[in-house]
């Protein structure tokens, strides 16, 4: 039976248990993280850097898997980093920077992975079905193994970097220092979003993408403070991209990958693009609300 926490019981926000002061210990990772991302995004306007010509030079020189990996290594890397800083700086526990509960709940990390897996690949095979055209099939065993053992590794690396920073410590950094929920679900999700600004999707597609983003983020910090740790979010950001870089990729997305299939399709701005934020987002938090019980939407998540 799932278990119910009440907020007495847990809170994910003081988890963090900062004390003395210790706030300033957030400025140091988070002005070095972001100021990378200025730096590179500064360059790119400064000298009219074209991201996808950079990748497909890249892919031509040394071909798409170690593209990938030299496009998702250093997150990778990071994710390290963060719990290294966090467990010999902030003297936190990694359980307590992921949960609530006495220990982490890996049931709940695979549940998640396992539910957003059968939906995204069952889409896939829909739309596949339904407009073979658009896609063009390109499996080929061994660059298709290959990519298979990086992704295994480094995707999780990489999704739990961005969901232990965001959702995890700005989240607990934030909501603490504000005592807000509310306060910090909304800066962290908006800056996830905003993050990815520079991606070659957005370029293609435009910045009403970003709805999508940010409305990603908004749905990974409900799913972390209604269910007061971050394993759903682990799980659901592991399965998007683990599915996304192995089942269907474009020519001009930053994942660009000896996937199964590649989309051949032209973007859509339309009212589609919208679907995943206000249609498919909502039953993933209805299903989790129901499977966990959760209850108290308006404290934990408005307070």
């Amino acid at each position: 039976m799932a278990e119910k926490y009440s907020l007495k019981e847990a809170n994910f926000i003081t988890e963090a248990q900062n004390k003395k002061g210790s706030y300033w210990k957030y400025l140091i990772p988070s002005f070095l993280f972001f100021g990378l991302i200025g730096i590179n995004l500064a360059v790119m306007i400064a000298f009219d850097i074209d991201q996808s010509a950079i990748i497909k030079k890249q892919i031509d020189e040394i071909g798409r898997n170690m593209t990938f990996v030299s496009t998702i290594a250093p997150l990778s890397i990071f994710c390290l980093l963060i719990l290294l800083y966090v467990k010999f700086v902030h003297k936190q526990s990694i359980r307590s920077l992921t949960t609530t509960r006495p220990k982490i709940d890996w049931s709940r990390v695979f549940f998640s992975f396992a539910l957003i897996t059968v939906f995204l690949v069952s889409l896939t095979l829909i739309d596949y079905a339904t407009n073979p055209a658009d896609y063009k099939l390109n499996f080929e065993l061994i660059p298709f193994l290959g990519l298979l053992g990086l992704a295994v590794v480094l995707i999780p690396l990489q999704t739990s970097f961005e969901e232990y920073f965001f959702r995890a410590y700005l989240m607990q950094g934030i909501g603490g220092f504000f005592k807000s929920r509310l306060l910090a679900l909304i800066f962290t999700s908006v800056i996830f979003g905003l993050m990815h600004i520079a991606n070659p999707e957005i370029g293609k597609i435009g910045y009403v993408l970003l709805v999508t983003y940010i409305g990603t983020g908004f749905l990974l910090g409900i799913m972390t403070l209604m269910d007061e740790g971050i394993e759903l979010a682990l799980g659901f950001h592991a399965a998007n991209n683990l599915i996304t870089v192995l089942l269907v990729t474009t020519d001009w997305t930053a994942f660009q990958t000896n996937s199964i299939l590649i989309s051949v399709a032209e973007p859509s701005v339309g009212l589609e693009i919208f679907i995943p934020v206000f249609v498919i987002y909502p039953l993933y938090l209805f299903i989790f609300s129901k499977k966990y019980k959760w209850s108290n939407w308006k404290e934990k998540l408005l307070r």
